[in-house]
């Protein structure tokens, strides 16, 4: 009963906040999914160059999240912003097949960073609305997901501009936080 208390304690009276860096390649819905958790809109966004960075509350936990931005020059500075990493976000445009072997790769290289060896990763197979658009099945094997045994991880499929699956995907993150 009392650990049963504790959890629902940390669920609903956290004030600790917990880092998540958002990553993906350009044009995944990074930066869309970011400001859909923050108003519950869509905002117009541009690429990201850099990152924004927003304080999301969820059922009282605090977050501190990061958008990377992730056109290919800017991939080699994502490592500087994984220090204290609680989770990790990887947005995929599940249009996109000819690039998801460069989200693989980068995905595999992430998990191997010291300073992200205990995040919990949650995957959004984006753009779920498009037509063609792979499933989160299809993702997940092509990722080879169910080889990843040192993280926790999910996959949500999602649309960021409807905000369909994305409230799925936080609360996954919640429920997950040690």
């Amino acid at each position: 009963m009392g650990m049963l208390m504790t959890k629902l304690w940390k669920l609903w009276w956290s004030d600790k906040e917990h880092k998540v860096i958002i990553v993906g390649l350009d044009n995944a819905g990074k930066t869309t999914i970011l400001y859909q958790l923050v108003t519950g809109e869509v905002v117009n966004t541009s690429p990201t160059i850099g990152s924004n960075v927003e304080e999301v509350t969820w059922r009282n936990i605090h977050f501190i999240m990061w958008d990377i931005g992730g056109q290919e020059s800017l991939r080699t500075s994502w490592s500087s912003y994984y220090s204290h990493t609680h989770f990790l976000i990887a947005v995929i445009d599940s249009t996109d097949r000819e690039r998801l072997g460069s989200m693989k790769k980068e995905l595999y290289s992430m998990l191997a960073h010291d300073d992200l060896a205990k995040a919990a990763i949650l995957i959004y197979a984006n753009k779920q609305d498009v037509d063609g658009a792979m499933t989160a099945a299809e993702i997940s094997e092509e990722l080879n997901l169910t080889s990843i045994k040192s993280h926790r991880w999910q996959i949500q499929a999602c649309c960021a501009l409807s905000g369909e699956g994305v409230t799925a995907g936080i609360e996954w993150i919640a429920s997950n936080i040690p």
